[in-house]
């Protein structure tokens, strides 16, 4: 977990030659780091088999994104980001990840916070609650232009006012099944990894289950020239194995990381044999636990009547074995588990505030969870 407590913002200023919307960003909040530190030390990873330390405890507000966006001259509930935060922050959650900065335009501060102002507004509200601002999810340029450079550089900035230690994307670094294209992915996200370093910033990808899945990358070649067959290797393998652990590291999505060893169990070898591999995603992030900083902490029930094998559940309702993952994955207590559940809205008129409810219930069972 990045904390501010533990950087010393003049030595930044030299590193990493932080301009001055970075130093104060360095700067601000340190009396709350302190006391955030001290309530880190006495929920220490391993007290009573907890698995999930309270500082640690974070949610996406992908997950209340009605309730971010919903109209606070019109609604009985929380509405807009100063307001859930409170709500959130009340509840227990002690990490924010963005999901965008964009609210209703009627809540406090406007609809954009995606600027200097916004985000020193934000940090504001984020420090007064006791609250950390983990990550975001945003856009990695797809290019290495000027002013692509300039945009992610201002991106960055922003992430550091808002205290953040890390800057990621809600997508693959490609949709692509072949080599060639992750390849060039892996190049790109190096670059900007390391750019984002510059910073004091991680960067990360976040995923969902084609990730996965099998590249192309031997046998046969289609009408096109590509590839119709798999040496085994998955998609985000290869992306780990090219990319420098220093610079560019993954949040994995639990919930669509189960899903994929219930999807992608079989890939056809260049001699045509059809080969059973079983994905394992506690294994995955065990065999380099320093790469997934971030976890999606989002739960499911099988169902295998649909065709990803679970539907989603709030935490703790679900299937998916939470403690005897994060016990698999190593450095107890180090990772950061944003809870989700992309279906957490419910309906306008009958279930108006349902995301908020059910990030109470999540809340207290990530709390709960022993191992």
């Amino acid at each position: 977990m990045h904390n501010d407590n533990d950087v010393n913002p003049l030595k930044l200023v030299t590193k990493l030659g932080l301009n001055r919307r970075q130093f104060f960003a360095a700067t601000t909040g340190m009396a709350a780091a302190v006391t955030m530190t001290g309530a880190a030390a006495k929920a220490a990873p391993g007290g009573n088999g907890i698995l999930i330390p309270a500082p640690r405890r974070g949610i996406i507000l992908y997950t209340v994104r009605d309730a971010v966006s919903r109209n606070p001259l019109t609604s009985e509930y929380a509405s807009g980001f100063k307001e859930v935060l409170t709500e959130l922050s009340s509840i227990g959650y002690r990490q924010i990840e963005f999901a965008g900065l964009s609210q209703n335009a009627n809540s406090e501060g406007g609809a954009n916070l995606n600027n200097v102002a916004g985000a020193t507004l934000l940090r504001t509200w984020l420090d007064d609650l006791g609250l950390e601002a983990e990550g975001n999810h945003g856009q990695i340029p797809s290019g290495m232009t000027e002013a692509n450079i300039a945009a992610f550089d201002t991106a960055c900035e922003i992430a550091n006012i808002l205290g953040m230690g890390h800057i990621g994307t809600g997508s693959d670094p490609t949709g692509s099944a072949y080599v060639a294209d992750w390849e060039a992915a892996a190049a790109r996200w190096n670059f900007y990894g390391e750019r984002a370093a510059r910073h004091g910033l991680k960067l990360y990808t976040h995923n969902h289950d084609i990730a996965y899945s099998f590249l192309l990358d031997s046998g046969p070649l289609d009408a096109m020239g590509r590839p119709t067959r798999s040496s085994g290797i998955r998609r985000l393998e290869y992306f780990l194995a090219n990319t420098d652990p220093k610079y560019v590291f993954l949040e994995m999505d639990i919930y669509w990381a189960h899903v994929a060893q219930y999807k992608h169990t079989a890939y056809t070898a260049p001699d045509g044999s059809v080969v059973t591999s079983i994905f394992d995603p506690a294994g995955v992030v065990a065999a380099q636990t320093s790469r997934f900083p971030l976890f999606h902490a989002k739960d499911g029930k099988k169902d295998t009547s649909v065709a990803n094998g679970y539907v989603m559940a709030p935490f703790g309702q679900g299937d998916i074995d939470y403690s005897t993952f994060l016990r698999r994955v190593g450095a107890k207590g180090s990772h950061n588990p944003m809870w989700e559940m992309d279906t957490a809205p419910g309906n306008a008129l009958t279930a108006p505030n349902q995301s908020m409810e059910l990030s109470k219930v999540s809340y207290d069972a990530m709390a709960a969870l022993r191992g």
